[in-house]
């Protein structure tokens, strides 16, 4: 089955103010994040953390998404541009955010608040793993409804027509395209919706799998690792039917992307740090809810 993309990314307007979709997700993803960190909070998933201190380590943790994913997607995938024309640093209307440029602001956003709480980082890292796949899922979506971030062509009869993908159909109108799509003409422009693989991997399956361990008491680094090993072979898999970023191409042997090599790290991570789970006692039961002094 072959379906046309013809979602308007903008989901209405405030007078002059235009609300995307992206932007809808974002949200979504920060109050589900808010939501289930505050049902692990009085489940005492952080011993010694109350709701209040809860709500500043996600404000940190937002902005390391924000600022991270913006620097990141800066210096990893558009460097070069950035050399040329400095300023586009700022201009993140354009578009443009990296999941593990994000990761690295929200570690940081992290140990920050870890160290004002007296906290050790990897407990504060073992919290928040779980509330991460929805925000995933949630902006993968929100790379479908922009037609974003495409697959490769299917090149089987089915897959989704997306139509910025493709230099041929720039210009045709809705009606045009609609038209062209009835009578089969578009079929060979159908590609991979690799956007909904990744919500599908990343978003639905991680949040079941890492809400599900992380339901028992788990020594450190356990819940972590899960996320990083997990991550890492969701995103790699993925890449190999998705359009590589256009700046870039392939880095080498015709098929390694920049995405895949972000997430090798993450591979080797998770697997030693679940080498490191495996070898100590599982951690107490969750201590009652107290508030931090």
């Amino acid at each position: 089955m072959t379906v046309l993309h013809q979602i308007d990314p903008i989901a209405f307007h405030l007078g002059p103010l235009q609300v995307h979709w992206y932007g809808i997700m974002y949200l979504l993803g920060f109050g589900t994040a808010w939501w289930l960190g505050r049902l692990r909070v009085r489940a005492g998933r952080l011993p010694g953390v109350n709701e209040q201190a809860y709500g500043d380590l996600l404000f940190y943790a937002m902005l390391g998404v924000v600022l991270g994913g913006r620097l990141g997607y800066v210096f990893f995938y558009s460097f070069g541009d950035l050399l040329r024309d400095p300023l586009m640093l700022f201009r993140i209307w354009e578009g443009g955010m990296s999941f593990h440029g994000g990761l690295i602001g929200v570690v940081a956003a992290a140990w920050w608040w870890s160290w004002k709480h007296k906290l050790h980082l990897m407990d504060t890292v073992d919290f928040l793993a779980p509330l991460v796949p929805p925000g995933l899922g949630f902006g993968r979506l929100g790379n479908y409804i922009g037609g974003e971030l495409w697959g490769k062509y299917t090149q089987a009869g089915w897959g989704v027509v997306f139509p910025r993908a493709e230099a041929e159909l720039a210009g045709m109108s809705l009606p045009q395209l609609q038209a062209q799509f009835a009578t089969g003409a578009l079929d060979r422009f159908a590609r991979h919706p690799s956007q909904l693989y990744q919500a599908a991997l990343e978003g639905l399956t991680m949040f079941l799998v890492l809400w599900w361990f992380s339901s028992r008491p788990r020594p450190r680094y356990a819940v972590s690792g899960l996320f990083a090993l997990l991550y890492g072979c969701f995103r790699f898999l993925v890449e190999f039917v998705r359009v590589p970023d256009a700046q870039l191409g392939y880095l080498a042997f015709g098929w390694l992307t920049m995405g895949q090599v972000l997430s090798l790290p993450l591979i080797a991570l998770g697997l030693y740090w679940l080498f490191v789970w495996s070898r100590r006692q599982p951690t107490l039961e969750p201590q009652p809810f107290v508030s931090v002094k």
